[in-house]
C-alpha cells in the first residue's frame, strides 16, 4: 500500500499548492493523510476547507495545537471520524477524536492517530501514554497504523518513533514547518522522520510574512502575522507499506516547489 502524508498547510498558498499536487499526483497513492490545522489563513481550519479537503480524495485530516482556532469546528469535529484533533487532550471534555480507522482505496483498513508534544508545548496528556491505551483495540481493526506526532522537541519526535517502533507503521513529526532530512526505517520495521515539512509559502518565515514576524522577535512585542505568498513549495512524504505485516518498507520525503509540480 502507498500512503501520502502532506506536512503542514498554511493557507491559501499551501491549499493552492496542495491541489495542484493532488490534481497531478493523487491517483498514485491508495491512502492520503493532510495536517490541516494552519489551513484557514494560517491559524485553525472551517468546516468549509475541510468539506473541500475531503472532496479532494484526502482520506484523514489531523491537526494540532491550532485545532482550536475556529470555533466552529468544534460541532464538525465531533461528528466526524475523518478530522482529527490530538488525542491526548483530557478525556471527556474535549471535543473530537483523537485516533479513527478508515478504509483505503484499495479495501484494507488504516487507523491513523493525531497526537500533540509537551515540551515546549500546552500542558496536556502524556502522548506516550495515551497512544499505547488504544493500540490494542486498532489492532483489532487494521495492521496499518500511522501517528502524527505535532510537536517542538526534536528528541520528544525521536523518542515516540522508537517507543512505537514495531507497533505502527509510520510515525511523524509536524508542527515546526521544517522539514527534515533523517527519513529511515527503524530497526523493528517502522517508518520515521522527524518533521514533514511545510505545504506553503517559501517566502516568508514558517508560512507567514517575514516583515510580522522579525519585528516580533526584535520588539517581543504582539504582531498580526498574515500568511505569507509566492514560491509555495509541497512538503510531504510517501510511503510503501506491507499490507500483511503493517511494516513500512519504503520511505521517500517530497519537497516539491509549484512549478516543479506544473511540470510532473
Amino acid at each position: 500500500m502507498k500512503i501520502l502524508v502532506v506536512g503542514d498547510v498554511v493557507g491559501n498558498p499551501g491549499r493552492k499548492t496542495l491541489y495542484a499536487y493532488l490534481e497531478k499526483m493523487g491517483d498514485k497513492y491508495d491512502f492520503i493523510i493532510v495536517n490541516g490545522e494552519n489551513s484557514a489563513g494560517g491559524f485553525g481550519i472551517t468546516t468549509k476547507i475541510a468539506d473541500e479537503f475531503f472532496s479532494k480524495k484526502i482520506d484523514v485530516i489531523t491537526s494540532g495545537n491550532h485545532i482550536w482556532d475556529k470555533k466552529e469546528i468544534y460541532t464538525y469535529l465531533e461528528a466526524s471520524d475523518r478530522l482529527l484533533r490530538p488525542l491526548n487532550y483530557p478525556k471527556g471534555t474535549t471535543p473530537g477524536k483523537g485516533y479513527t480507522v478508515v478504509e483505503s482505496r484499495k479495501g484494507v483498513k488504516v487507523g491513523v492517530i493525531s497526537a500533540q508534544g509537551r515540551v515546549f508545548m500546552p500542558p496536556i496528556d502524556c502522548p506516550f501514554t495515551r497512544i499505547s491505551e488504544i493500540l490494542d483495540e486498532m489492532r483489532k481493526e487494521c495492521k496499518i497504523i500511522v501517528v502524527d506526532f505535532h510537536a517542538e522537541a526534536t528528541s520528544e519526535k525521536i523518542a515516540l518513533g522508537k517507543y512505537l517502533d514495531g507497533k505502527v507503521s509510520l510515525v511523524y513529526g509536524t508542527h515546526t514547518h521544517v522539514q527534515t532530512a533523517d527519513e529511515k526505517i527503524l530497526l523493528e520495521g517502522t517508518g520515521y522522520l522527524s518533521d514533514a515539512g511545510m505545504t506553503g509559502s517559501d517566502n516568508g518565515i514558517i508560512g507567514m510574512t517575514a516583515e510580522v514576524v522579525i519585528p516580533k522577535f526584535i520588539t517581543a512585542l504582539p504582531q498580526r502575522f498574515e500568511v505569507a505568498e509566492g514560491n509555495e513549495r509541497f512538503n510531504g512524504i510517501s510511503v510503501v507499506v506491507d499490507e500483511e505485516t503493517g511494516e513500512c518498507t519504503e520511505i521517500e520525503r517530497i519537497n516539491l516547489s509549484l512549478k516543479q509540480i506544473e511540470i510532473l
